[in-house]
Protein backbone atom coordinates (compact mmCIF):
# COMPACT_ATOMS: atom_id res chain seq x y z
CA UNK A 1 0.00 0.00 0.00
CA UNK A 2 1.75 3.11 -1.29
CA UNK A 3 0.78 6.68 -2.07
CA UNK A 4 1.04 7.73 -5.72
CA UNK A 5 2.82 11.02 -6.37
CA UNK A 6 1.15 13.42 -8.79
CA UNK A 7 2.99 13.89 -12.08
CA UNK A 8 3.04 17.69 -11.59
CA UNK A 9 4.95 17.54 -8.30
CA UNK A 10 6.14 19.64 -6.67
CA UNK A 11 2.96 21.71 -6.88
CA UNK A 12 4.27 24.75 -4.95
CA UNK A 13 7.83 26.09 -4.82
CA UNK A 14 9.55 29.04 -3.13
CA UNK A 15 8.94 32.36 -4.85
CA UNK A 16 12.12 34.47 -5.18
CA UNK A 17 9.98 37.58 -5.73
CA UNK A 18 8.53 37.35 -2.20
CA UNK A 19 11.10 37.86 0.56
CA UNK A 20 8.96 36.01 3.11
CA UNK A 21 8.77 32.77 1.04
CA UNK A 22 11.88 32.97 -1.11
CA UNK A 23 13.73 30.02 0.43
CA UNK A 24 11.29 27.33 1.54
CA UNK A 25 7.56 26.48 1.32
CA UNK A 26 6.43 23.29 3.03
CA UNK A 27 4.16 21.43 5.48
CA UNK A 28 0.75 22.81 4.44
CA UNK A 29 -2.68 22.40 5.99
CA UNK A 30 -5.46 21.90 3.44
CA UNK A 31 -9.24 22.11 3.87
CA UNK A 32 -11.78 21.25 1.16
CA UNK A 33 -15.12 23.05 1.51
CA UNK A 34 -16.95 21.15 -1.23
CA UNK A 35 -15.92 23.59 -3.94
CA UNK A 36 -12.41 24.88 -3.21
CA UNK A 37 -9.21 23.54 -1.69
CA UNK A 38 -7.84 26.06 0.82
CA UNK A 39 -4.13 25.69 1.63
CA UNK A 40 -2.33 27.32 4.55
CA UNK A 41 1.37 26.64 4.14
CA UNK A 42 4.55 27.31 6.08
CA UNK A 43 7.09 29.56 4.38
CA UNK A 44 10.55 30.88 5.17
CA UNK A 45 12.37 33.69 3.40
CA UNK A 46 15.45 35.82 3.84
CA UNK A 47 15.08 36.21 7.63
CA UNK A 48 14.29 32.46 8.10
CA UNK A 49 11.25 33.28 10.27
CA UNK A 50 8.31 30.97 9.55
CA UNK A 51 5.11 32.60 8.34
CA UNK A 52 1.94 31.13 6.88
CA UNK A 53 0.77 31.78 3.33
CA UNK A 54 -2.52 31.04 1.58
CA UNK A 55 -3.21 29.34 -1.75
CA UNK A 56 -6.46 28.15 -3.34
CA UNK A 57 -7.36 25.52 -5.93
CA UNK A 58 -10.43 24.11 -7.66
CA UNK A 59 -8.89 20.69 -8.39
CA UNK A 60 -6.52 20.12 -5.46
CA UNK A 61 -3.42 20.28 -7.66
CA UNK A 62 -3.17 23.70 -9.36
CA UNK A 63 -2.93 26.33 -6.61
CA UNK A 64 -2.94 30.12 -6.84
CA UNK A 65 -1.30 31.91 -3.92
CA UNK A 66 -1.38 35.37 -2.41
CA UNK A 67 1.57 37.72 -2.46
CA UNK A 68 1.56 38.29 1.30
CA UNK A 69 1.29 35.94 4.29
CA UNK A 70 -2.08 35.57 6.01
CA UNK A 71 -0.69 34.62 9.43
CA UNK A 72 2.53 35.94 10.96
CA UNK A 73 4.32 35.90 14.33
CA UNK A 74 2.48 38.29 16.64
CA UNK A 75 4.23 38.13 20.02
CA UNK A 76 7.28 36.88 21.90
CA UNK A 77 5.81 33.37 22.08
CA UNK A 78 6.17 33.27 18.29
CA UNK A 79 9.53 35.02 18.07
CA UNK A 80 11.07 32.33 15.86
CA UNK A 81 7.96 31.81 13.80
CA UNK A 82 4.61 30.05 13.36
CA UNK A 83 4.99 26.55 12.00
CA UNK A 84 3.27 23.42 10.66
CA UNK A 85 -0.45 24.28 10.71
CA UNK A 86 -3.17 21.65 10.87
CA UNK A 87 -6.78 22.64 10.18
CA UNK A 88 -10.00 21.00 11.34
CA UNK A 89 -13.52 22.31 10.70
CA UNK A 90 -15.77 22.16 13.74
CA UNK A 91 -19.26 23.67 13.38
CA UNK A 92 -18.89 27.04 11.62
CA UNK A 93 -15.16 27.57 12.16
CA UNK A 94 -11.88 26.29 10.81
CA UNK A 95 -9.63 25.70 13.81
CA UNK A 96 -5.89 25.81 13.23
CA UNK A 97 -3.40 24.23 15.57
CA UNK A 98 0.14 25.35 14.92
CA UNK A 99 3.55 25.44 16.54
CA UNK A 100 4.45 28.72 18.21
CA UNK A 101 8.23 28.81 18.37
CA UNK A 102 10.02 30.89 21.00
CA UNK A 103 13.48 30.72 22.62
CA UNK A 104 11.99 28.41 25.26
CA UNK A 105 11.07 25.92 22.55
CA UNK A 106 7.98 24.87 20.58
CA UNK A 107 4.47 24.98 22.04
CA UNK A 108 1.04 24.18 20.61
CA UNK A 109 -1.12 27.24 19.86
CA UNK A 110 -4.67 27.69 18.53
CA UNK A 111 -6.41 30.09 16.16
CA UNK A 112 -9.68 30.00 14.25
CA UNK A 113 -11.19 31.55 11.15
CA UNK A 114 -14.18 31.45 8.84
CA UNK A 115 -12.47 32.71 5.71
CA UNK A 116 -8.70 31.98 6.11
CA UNK A 117 -7.87 35.71 6.15
CA UNK A 118 -9.22 37.00 9.47
CA UNK A 119 -8.01 35.00 12.46
CA UNK A 120 -8.81 34.96 16.15
CA UNK A 121 -5.84 33.79 18.23
CA UNK A 122 -6.17 31.92 21.51
CA UNK A 123 -2.45 31.67 22.21
CA UNK A 124 -0.62 28.65 23.58
CA UNK A 125 -2.88 25.85 24.78
CA UNK A 126 -0.26 23.25 25.76
CA UNK A 127 2.40 25.10 27.72
CA UNK A 128 4.15 22.85 30.23
CA UNK A 129 6.84 21.31 28.02
CA UNK A 130 8.08 20.98 24.47
CA UNK A 131 5.12 19.94 22.36
CA UNK A 132 4.09 20.03 18.70
CA UNK A 133 2.47 17.98 15.90
CA UNK A 134 -1.00 18.75 17.22
CA UNK A 135 -4.26 17.99 15.40
CA UNK A 136 -7.93 18.15 16.38
CA UNK A 137 -10.54 15.46 15.84
CA UNK A 138 -13.47 16.88 13.83
CA UNK A 139 -16.11 15.99 16.43
CA UNK A 140 -16.45 15.37 20.13
CA UNK A 141 -15.88 11.85 21.45
CA UNK A 142 -17.57 10.93 24.71
CA UNK A 143 -18.70 14.54 25.09
CA UNK A 144 -15.13 15.92 24.88
CA UNK A 145 -13.00 17.58 22.27
CA UNK A 146 -9.98 15.43 21.49
CA UNK A 147 -6.51 16.51 20.42
CA UNK A 148 -3.49 14.60 19.16
CA UNK A 149 -0.08 15.94 20.12
CA UNK A 150 3.51 14.85 20.55
CA UNK A 151 5.58 14.78 23.68
CA UNK A 152 8.80 13.34 22.22
CA UNK A 153 9.08 10.66 21.09
CA UNK A 154 5.43 9.52 21.36
CA UNK A 155 1.94 10.40 20.11
CA UNK A 156 -0.46 11.46 22.86
CA UNK A 157 -4.13 12.40 23.23
CA UNK A 158 -5.63 15.14 25.37
CA UNK A 159 -9.24 16.07 26.18
CA UNK A 160 -11.08 19.36 26.65
CA UNK A 161 -14.50 20.90 27.24
CA UNK A 162 -13.67 24.22 25.57
CA UNK A 163 -10.72 23.70 23.15
CA UNK A 164 -8.53 25.87 25.41
CA UNK A 165 -7.91 23.89 28.59
CA UNK A 166 -6.60 20.37 27.99
CA UNK A 167 -6.25 17.54 30.50
CA UNK A 168 -6.09 13.74 30.74
CA UNK A 169 -2.98 13.26 28.63
CA UNK A 170 -2.74 9.67 27.37
CA UNK A 171 0.14 8.16 25.41
CA UNK A 172 -1.30 6.11 22.53
CA UNK A 173 1.67 5.13 20.32
CA UNK A 174 5.46 4.97 20.48
CA UNK A 175 8.39 4.34 18.13
CA UNK A 176 8.96 0.70 17.17
CA UNK A 177 12.41 -0.80 17.59
CA UNK A 178 14.21 -1.80 14.39
CA UNK A 179 11.49 -0.37 12.15
CA UNK A 180 11.16 2.68 9.92
CA UNK A 181 9.69 4.67 12.82
CA UNK A 182 12.18 3.73 15.54
CA UNK A 183 13.29 7.23 16.65
CA UNK A 184 10.13 9.31 17.07
CA UNK A 185 6.61 9.60 15.69
CA UNK A 186 4.00 12.35 15.41
CA UNK A 187 0.53 13.03 14.07
CA UNK A 188 0.29 14.10 10.46
CA UNK A 189 -3.12 15.21 9.23
CA UNK A 190 -6.17 15.55 11.47
CA UNK A 191 -7.84 12.11 11.61
CA UNK A 192 -10.58 11.20 9.15
CA UNK A 193 -13.64 9.25 10.33
CA UNK A 194 -14.42 5.98 8.56
CA UNK A 195 -16.85 3.21 9.41
CA UNK A 196 -13.88 1.15 10.58
CA UNK A 197 -12.27 3.72 12.86
CA UNK A 198 -10.36 7.01 12.82
CA UNK A 199 -7.81 6.97 10.02
CA UNK A 200 -4.67 8.79 11.17
CA UNK A 201 -1.83 9.73 8.88
CA UNK A 202 1.37 9.96 10.89
CA UNK A 203 5.08 10.51 10.35
CA UNK A 204 7.81 8.26 11.62
CA UNK A 205 11.50 9.05 11.90
CA UNK A 206 14.22 6.43 11.55
CA UNK A 207 17.61 6.63 13.20
CA UNK A 208 20.30 7.13 10.58
CA UNK A 209 23.37 9.24 9.94
CA UNK A 210 20.81 11.71 8.64
CA UNK A 211 17.37 10.96 10.12
CA UNK A 212 14.75 9.83 7.57
CA UNK A 213 11.13 11.02 7.74
CA UNK A 214 8.44 8.76 6.26
CA UNK A 215 4.64 8.49 6.39
CA UNK A 216 2.32 5.72 7.58
CA UNK A 217 -1.26 5.05 8.69
CA UNK A 218 -2.80 4.18 12.04
CA UNK A 219 -6.40 3.20 12.71
CA UNK A 220 -7.87 4.34 16.03
CA UNK A 221 -11.04 3.06 17.68
CA UNK A 222 -14.07 5.27 16.96
CA UNK A 223 -15.35 5.38 20.54
CA UNK A 224 -11.99 5.15 22.31
CA UNK A 225 -9.21 6.67 20.17
CA UNK A 226 -6.60 5.73 22.78
CA UNK A 227 -6.85 2.24 21.23
CA UNK A 228 -4.67 1.73 18.16
CA UNK A 229 -6.40 -0.96 16.10
CA UNK A 230 -3.88 -1.17 13.28
CA UNK A 231 -0.63 0.38 12.09
CA UNK A 232 1.18 0.05 8.77
CA UNK A 233 4.20 -2.22 8.97
CA UNK A 234 5.84 -0.45 6.01
CA UNK A 235 5.77 3.26 5.12
CA UNK A 236 3.24 4.48 2.59
CA UNK A 237 5.55 7.27 1.39
CA UNK A 238 9.28 7.83 1.81
CA UNK A 239 11.92 10.12 0.30
CA UNK A 240 12.68 8.96 -3.24
CA UNK A 241 12.56 12.01 -5.51
CA UNK A 242 15.55 14.37 -5.59
CA UNK A 243 13.41 17.19 -4.13
CA UNK A 244 12.50 14.92 -1.19
CA UNK A 245 16.11 13.86 -0.55
CA UNK A 246 17.87 17.21 -0.99
CA UNK A 247 16.85 20.60 0.35
CA UNK A 248 16.57 22.56 3.56
CA UNK A 249 16.29 19.34 5.58
CA UNK A 250 17.31 16.26 3.55
CA UNK A 251 15.44 12.93 3.50
CA UNK A 252 12.06 14.28 4.54
CA UNK A 253 8.46 13.72 3.52
CA UNK A 254 6.27 15.40 6.15
CA UNK A 255 2.51 15.90 6.00
CA UNK A 256 -0.03 17.97 7.92
CA UNK A 257 -2.95 17.46 5.53
CA UNK A 258 -5.09 14.65 4.13
CA UNK A 259 -8.28 15.47 2.23
CA UNK A 260 -11.07 13.08 1.28
CA UNK A 261 -12.00 13.91 -2.33
CA UNK A 262 -14.21 11.78 -4.55
CA UNK A 263 -12.82 8.21 -4.29
CA UNK A 264 -9.34 9.11 -3.05
CA UNK A 265 -7.38 10.55 -0.18
CA UNK A 266 -5.17 13.48 -1.17
CA UNK A 267 -2.07 13.77 1.01
CA UNK A 268 -0.24 17.10 0.91
CA UNK A 269 3.34 17.11 2.15
CA UNK A 270 6.61 18.97 2.31
CA UNK A 271 9.61 17.59 0.44
CA UNK A 272 12.95 18.15 2.21
CA UNK A 273 11.36 21.17 3.97
CA UNK A 274 11.68 23.04 0.66
CA UNK A 275 8.70 22.39 -1.66
CA UNK A 276 5.08 21.20 -1.46
CA UNK A 277 3.76 18.08 -3.18
CA UNK A 278 0.63 15.93 -3.30
CA UNK A 279 0.18 12.16 -3.42
CA UNK A 280 -3.02 10.12 -3.53
CA UNK A 281 -4.40 6.72 -2.69
CA UNK A 282 -7.75 5.16 -3.50
CA UNK A 283 -9.99 4.84 -0.47
CA UNK A 284 -10.81 1.25 -1.38
CA UNK A 285 -7.13 0.31 -1.08
CA UNK A 286 -7.01 1.76 2.43
CA UNK A 287 -10.17 -0.12 3.37
CA UNK A 288 -8.67 -3.34 1.99
CA UNK A 289 -5.65 -2.81 4.27
CA UNK A 290 -7.94 -2.15 7.24
CA UNK A 291 -9.91 -5.36 6.64
CA UNK A 292 -6.96 -7.58 5.73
Amino acid sequence: MRLQRHVLNPILKPDPLHNWESRFVFNPAVAYDGELFHMIYRAQGEDMVSRLGYAVSIDGVHFKRLNEPVFEPANDDELYGVEDPRITKIDDYYYMLYTAYAPAGPRVALARTKNFFIWKRFGKILTDEENKDAALFPEKIGGKYVLLHRIPPDIWLAYSDDLINWTDFVRIASPRKNKWDDLKIGAGAPPIKTEYGWLLLYHGVQKAERAIYRLGFMLLDLKDPTKVLKRTEEPILEPEESWEKFGGVPNVVFSDAMVEYEDKYYVYYGGADTVIAVATIEKKKVYEWIKS
